[in-house]
């Protein structure tokens, strides 16, 4: 399923888009039957209602889309994308009403809320489909929202169809479509070539762990890598998760889900870069060798890492891919993982966290979050917690007890594990979507990928 544009066409159906306090000035420059007809609907331009007009042939020969008010508009996004689902089939456009500066995210949003997830029963058929307005990329828009289906398809996809030999082929299939160079290291390779904690987390799983790698692009282009943490299944390990916390984690790939979405848009773009990906992929299972609580673990990197919660095992994979990302010394590292329940306590499901200590990068970020609509919030490297991650016994402890600042002491961890703090970026995202909303129907979703696509475009071009 790819999201495409409706061919430009006479017959497309027009849209008005009309602000709640326009609605009574809008009616006054229509006909007696129209005014009539709205007043008979109940239409009052709420955010997200829709009301169609009939033509003498009982064809629709218009619709409004209701755009309620300015503030109502700001505790949301992809609002036009509402109207997919509320629309018969047929091509619709927008005739009037929304700035040229949103025309972008209104289409966006609409080829967004198009996805349907039908690998396991038939999509519905027929959605409304939208003539790209005037004005936007058209191209882009399509290439982007590609990458997000790609991203939406792996999340929702569960664990018995995708663990790690089923991520690895898809990590191929992504790179052989593109001419990209992928390499994968599996199972015992880890301990031969120095990946020790990603074997460790992985090797009690029936499926082997693995480190999967592409590189794609100009050799002597700016260097760019993204890391995406890839734990298929997590059962906890020792440390199991109750069941009420076991039930979503077909989604704890959801980093590497999204890496996987972001590099398709970069590829699919062609931009003039240097580009790296690093899936660190395992299922964190239980079985007479699993690792325990209070293992010592060396890393790629040499620090011994103590394991004080083996549910606290994203951080570890992520650290020995960290390490190898850094070793390239790329202008730009971006690490993204489902990797704590503190971030959602603090942000909830729609705010993914941003840390970095380059502060240009981060403003970039956070200025790119708010131009696409792809929502970020900044939290500190807080120099202050260091010593909640250093047990003594080891260099690093990987779930420090007391339970405060989860996201910041994950954070800090990951950091340990980073050559050069300029230029890097990590994220700690939900990966899902619990309740459908405009242009995100429920279930995996990308997070921070379109930020990341237009920082890089205004740094690179593209």
């Amino acid at each position: 399923m790819l999201p495409k544009f409706a061919p430009s066409s006479d017959r497309a159906v027009p849209l008005h888009i009309i602000e709640k306090d326009g609605l009574q000035g809008w009616a006054a420059s229509q006909g007696d039957v129209t005014r009539q007809w709205i007043a008979s609907s109940g239409f009052d331009a709420s955010l997200g209602t829709v009301l169609a007009f009939p033509d003498s042939a009982g064809h629709i020969a218009a619709v409004l889309v209701g755009w309620g008010s300015r503030d109502e508009r700001a505790r949301g996004r992809f609002h036009l994308a509402q109207a997919v689902a509320s629309l018969p089939p047929g091509s619709y456009r927008l005739a009037s009403g929304i700035k040229k500066a949103d025309r972008s995210e209104a289409a966006l949003g609409w080829l967004l809320g198009q996805y349907q997830f039908d690998r396991y029963r038939k999509a519905r058929p027929g959605r409304a489909r939208l003539v790209a307005p005037e004005g936007v990329d058209a191209a882009r828009l399509e290439i982007i929202a590609a990458g997000e289906y790609l991203t939406r398809d792996l999340i929702n996809t569960p664990a018995n169809d995708m663990g790690p030999a089923a991520m690895e082929a898809a990590f191929r299939d992504l790179g052989e479509r593109f001419g990209a160079v992928v390499e994968v290291v599996r199972g015992q390779q880890l301990l031969e070539l120095n990946f020790p904690m990603i074997h460790a987390v992985g090797r009690a799983a029936e499926a082997a762990p693995r480190l999967l790698d592409l590189h794609w692009g100009p050799a002597d282009a700016p260097r760019v890598t993204l890391v995406g943490k890839g734990v298929c299944f997590d059962t906890g390990g020792l440390d199991i998760k109750p069941a009420s916390s076991m039930g979503l984690m077909k989604k704890d790939m959801g980093g590497a889900a999204t890496v996987m979405g972001l590099a398709q848009m970069i590829m699919a773009l062609k931009m003039n870069l240097r580009l790296r990906v690093l899936v660190p992929c395992v299922e964190n299972s239980i079985s007479a060798n699993a690792f325990r609580p209070q293992d010592i673990l060396r890393s790629r990197k040499g620090l011994t890492v103590e394991i004080n919660n083996t549910d606290a095992e994203g951080r570890l994979v992520l650290a020995d891919a960290l390490a190898c990302a850094s070793e390239d010394e790329p202008e730009l590292l971006f690490c993204l993982a489902t990797l704590t329940g503190a971030a959602r306590t603090a942000l909830g499901p729609d705010l993914p966290a941003l840390f970095s200590d380059d502060a240009a990068l981060a403003a970039d970020l956070e200025q790119a979050a708010s131009e696409v609509a792809d929502p970020l919030w900044r939290l500190p490297f807080w120099e202050g917690y260091e010593a909640l991650i250093e047990p003594g016994i080891a260099d690093l402890d990987n779930a420090p007890a007391g339970g405060m600042a989860g996201s910041i002491t994950a954070a800090l961890f990951l950091r340990r594990f980073v050559a050069s703090r300029r230029g890097f970026a990590h994220f700690d995202i939900y990966g899902w979507v619990p309740v459908a909303r405009p242009g995100r129907p429920k279930g995996g979703a990308g997070q921070a990928a379109r930020a990341i696509l237009q920082v890089l475009t205004k740094r690179y071009g593209g």
